[in-house]
């Protein structure tokens, strides 16, 4: 038997084969009718038993190689996460407690000795500052005015008589008067504006003297004794007006004479 043959055999089983059995399956037939006593009885066909699982494949053996079933495994449970709580902080804190007081009585408490408590802020000290006087304030200027005078007129002479006999009584109103007289009979006599700048000195008109014992000054000439008064007059003229620097000038230009 040819290879072609045995080919055909095995396709004609195997087809009807799978007939019959589809047959079965999908083409069920009515029961026959039996005849009993004259009344048809219809018999039910033996139930098709269903068919048994097969038991799964155990690992077999392929060319030296052993075979598993995979197993999946199960999914992980997740156990919850505790979160640890923080401690609640107090809501409100504990104040010191101050004692009552009755009014109208006082309290005396000891002197904190060594360090001072945790709380207690310790008592400041405050030593005495010294006290800085201010200084003293300069003494006034000596001032000696010039009484001899260089010789002049006979007139102008005896008005500065009068003139020195009205300062000394503290008629000082009545001696300006004769010096100005003086003055319109020798208007370039240095010394009576000198003496006129003496008496306006004395009335408390320092600016006034200086003005007039610049005056002096610029008619003095050669006579250096009365340009070191000047200078002297203009100096205490200045001390008056709080004018130190000034002051200090012209007593130096005096002390140079």
């Amino acid at each position: 038997m040819t290879m072609s043959t045995q080919r055909i055999l095995l396709f004609c089983t195997l087809t009807s084969s799978l007939l019959s059995g589809c047959a079965s399956l999908f083409d069920r037939q009515d029961p026959a009718p039996v005849y009993q006593g004259g009344q048809t009885v219809y018999t039910e066909p033996a139930p098709i038993a269903a068919p048994t699982p097969e038991p799964p494949p155990t690992p077999q053996e392929s060319n030296g190689v052993q075979t598993q079933a995979l197993e999946i495994p199960a999914e992980p449970t997740l156990s919850p996460i505790e979160i640890p709580q923080e401690p609640q902080q107090a809501a409100e804190q504990v104040l010191p407690t101050i004692p009552d007081i009755a009014p109208g009585t006082a309290t005396t408490e000891p002197p904190a000795t060594g360090t001072p408590e945790q709380g207690q802020l310790p008592t400041p000290t405050t030593e005495p500052q010294p006290v800085i006087a201010p200084p003293p304030p300069p003494p006034p200027m000596a001032f000696e005015p010039l009484q001899s005078f260089a010789p002049s007129s006979p007139a102008v002479g005896a008005l500065m008589i009068a003139a020195n006999k009205d300062s000394q009584k503290g008629n000082n109103e009545a001696a300006t008067a004769t010096i100005e007289r003086a003055i319109r009979i020798e208007p370039r006599n240095a010394a009576l504006y000198y003496k006129l700048a003496v008496i306006k000195l004395d009335q408390s008109k320092p600016r006034l003297a200086e003005d007039l014992a610049k005056k002096a000054l610029s008619l003095t000439g050669k006579d250096n004794a009365l340009k070191k008064h000047c200078w002297l007059l203009i100096a205490k003229a200045r001390d008056l007006q709080k004018n130190t620097a000034g002051a200090k000038e012209a007593k130096d230009k005096a002390d140079k004479l």
